[in-house]
């Protein structure tokens, strides 16, 4: 009773959350993407998935898209997109999103425990193509390559993951960070574009 009087907007909340589950349970099922353990979902994702692609989610998870969700106030509800018949999105068990754009034309994963900050955007596609040229014969053929988020990583809100990227297990990913090169384990890269800052463990 205490931390419902000291923190009323957590049980409105969860309140609302459970209220919503029959009707995003069903919004799930008619996009095909089986229904798992344990999952929060607070507020319905935008999911834009071709009928010839993989959307897995792990379980337990939490999605959070209504404003109220967080205090730090997604933009948008969560985003899972995969624009190509073959295209792949797996999010691990444990994983945590805010109002987060996850767009796949080829293949997205993301590992366990991953805690993806508010309004983080992570693209595995240029979207479209760099040469104009290329862009009049085909404007969505951008060049794409595959994102990989191992264990463990936590992201900072408002960053931006690029396409070719490799996020080590245990790595911070400091907010407002735009990521395009790998990221070895166990260290923080932030920034524009994000660099190394020092390794989590201070003793390395």
């Amino acid at each position: 009773m205490e931390r419902i009087f000291d923190t009323p907007w957590r049980s409105t909340n969860h309140l609302r959350r459970l209220l919503s589950w029959p009707y995003i349970r069903l919004m799930f099922k008619l996009h095909g993407i089986s229904w798992g353990h344990g999952w929060r979902i607070f507020g319905m994702p935008i999911i834009q998935r071709h009928r010839r692609s993989v959307i897995e989610l792990g379980s337990p998870i939490e999605l959070r898209s209504w404003v109220s969700s967080n205090p730090l106030a997604p933009y948008h509800p969560v985003v899972l997109s995969t624009r190509k018949a073959g295209s792949i999105i797996k999010i691990g068990n444990g994983a945590g999103l805010t109002g987060v754009t996850i767009v796949a034309d080829e293949w997205i994963e993301i590992g366990h425990r991953v805690l993806l900050g508010a309004n983080t955007v992570i693209t595995d596609t240029d979207f479209h193509p760099l040469d104009p040229w290329q862009r009049q014969q085909d404007t969505r053929n951008g060049q794409h390559k595959p994102v990989i988020i191992e264990n463990d990583v936590f992201v900072g809100m408002n960053s931006l993951i690029l396409k070719g990227v490799t996020v080590g297990a245990g790595s911070v990913i400091g907010a407002g960070s735009v990521v395009t090169r790998d990221v070895p384990p166990g260290v923080i890269f932030a920034g524009n574009p994000a660099t190394f800052v020092r390794n989590v463990d201070q003793r390395k």
